[in-house]
């Protein structure tokens, strides 16, 4: 065990009733996780940083707050160490929705998503309530630097670092006046508070109701964001009968289901989830090649039915789709 972190149980005189201490599976961070099992009270989550920490500052502390105000539900704070770098976090078990998914009957698994769905409108409407200052999401969007850079991150470590390609400098070109048209209607979207990786692996199914987890980046951004992240999801399969509904449910919670409102917003949905999806294979490349991380090679056969439907299914795509055909 790290010394930080019976340091840590020793600082919050937890020692004494610790039974077990075991590591959990990390996300794609730094931070690893350590859940700490206790005689007569419930089991913790110890999340250890790299090095100490500044509570007070920190975007996850900040975030937690805010979503708890929408409200919706996240996992409480309980105690911390600056100096130890360590965060002491309220336990959610081990059921992720992605998990949970083979085991649950068609009803469950439809009101869970509607779960899922009526929390991503609630953060938009009350984000925009409570927007403040005082909340780094409010402070940072998906602008046209941002969302280009996402797209040449997926070049780097998607086509050149995993796929191998050596692209001309014609070729860059073409593809940059792409990305620019692409990240100039999505950036000129109006925006709204987005959690920014709201997927199935980052909801948490605990006492009957999902968790949101992972919410440190939330940022603001097109109100297709979060959306797409759950509906366009690497690592799970929804049917598209599945997928209109939640779209319809989710204009439904916002009151826009005029038959224009819903053929413009899935226009929207899936430019949006273009560029979520080229990005996300950047991420699978660059864990790939540069963490040496494989477990995601399974998710890009997946990610890339998305991108090849999106490419197929609208004319101004045609160039996009010749540019990249060798490599998706």
């Amino acid at each position: 065990m790290d010394p930080r972190l019976q340091q840590y149980l020793d600082l919050h005189h937890l020692s004494a009733r610790v039974t077990t201490v075991m590591p959990l599976t990390g996300d794609a961070s730094d931070r690893r996780y350590f859940r700490v099992l206790m005689k007569g009270a419930p089991p913790i989550v110890l999340a250890l940083h790299q090095g100490p920490i500044e509570f007070a500052t920190m975007p996850f502390v900040a975030v937690a707050s805010l979503l708890r105000q929408i409200p919706v539900p996240v996992p409480a704070i309980l105690h911390h160490s600056d100096e130890l770098g360590v965060l002491g976090l309220e336990d959610l078990g081990d059921v992720t929705l992605q998990a949970h998914l083979g085991a649950a009957s068609p009803a469950e698994h439809a009101a869970l998503y509607r779960q899922a769905v009526s929390f991503i409108a609630r953060m938009q409407q009350r984000g925009d309530v409570l927007r403040s200052p005082a909340y780094p999401p409010y402070q940072i969007a998906f602008d046209v630097e941002k969302l280009t850079w996402e797209l040449e991150f997926f070049v780097k470590h998607y086509l050149l670092a995993y796929r191998g390609a050596a692209p001309t400098e014609v070729w860059r070109e073409a593809l940059r006046g792409e990305w620019s048209a692409i990240v100039q209607e999505l950036a000129g979207e109006p925006r709204v508070l987005c959690h920014r990786d709201y997927h199935s692996r980052n909801l948490m199914l605990h006492d009957g109701s999902l968790y949101i987890i992972d919410f440190q980046d939330a940022r603001m951004g097109p109100d297709t964001y979060d959306l797409v992240s759950l509906l366009r999801d690497s690592y799970v399969d929804l049917t598209g009968p599945q997928v209109d509904e939640l779209i319809a449910f989710f204009l439904a919670l916002k009151g826009e289901r005029r038959a224009q409102d819903d053929i413009e917003f899935r226009r929207r949905f899936d430019l949006m989830a273009l560029q979520r999806n080229l990005k996300a294979l950047g991420t699978f490349g660059y864990m790939t090649t540069t963490r040496n991380n494989t477990v995601y090679i399974q998710y890009i056969p997946r990610t890339l039915s998305y991108v090849r439907a999106n490419l197929a299914n609208y004319p101004r795509f045609a160039r996009l789709r010749d540019l990249l055909s060798e490599w998706l």
